[in-house]
């Protein structure tokens, strides 16, 4: 199983446009475009999406996604991973991680958990 994205509303769209000419063969989403959620879609019913389509949210929410997190696995839920983005990188820092973690990274690894990027 390949590592697929769904980049939070709330970050830059170079996000998807640099990890979609990296990772070609990957499906890179955005909040927002079409056959996602919209942008504006509560956390909640997003953690349920990315778990039905087998997305990795790539988010820099880091102050409620923990608590969104917690309250998804509590329902007898899954995610196949959250990423938050940490401050003080830059953009090629984060997208030269989320590239590696897609092209080497163990899917099964992040599942159900938050993880710090870069790592």
């Amino acid at each position: 199983m390949s590592i697929k994205y769904l980049i939070d509303e709330n970050l830059s769209s170079l996000y998807k446009e640099q990890l979609s000419s990296y990772l070609p063969d990957r499906a890179i989403l955005k909040i927002g475009d079409p056959d996602v959620p919209c942008e504006g879609t509560l956390d909640p019913e997003i953690l349920i999406w990315c778990e039905a389509n087998d997305f990795i949210l790539v988010t820099n929410n880091r102050s409620s996604m923990p608590i969104h997190l917690a309250e998804h696995l509590t329902q007898d839920r899954h995610i196949p991973g959250i990423f938050v983005l940490r401050r003080k990188f830059t953009i090629g820092q984060i997208l030269n991680e989320l590239v590696l973690i897609a092209q080497a990274g163990d899917p099964e690894e992040y599942r159900d958990r938050i993880s710090y990027i870069p790592l």
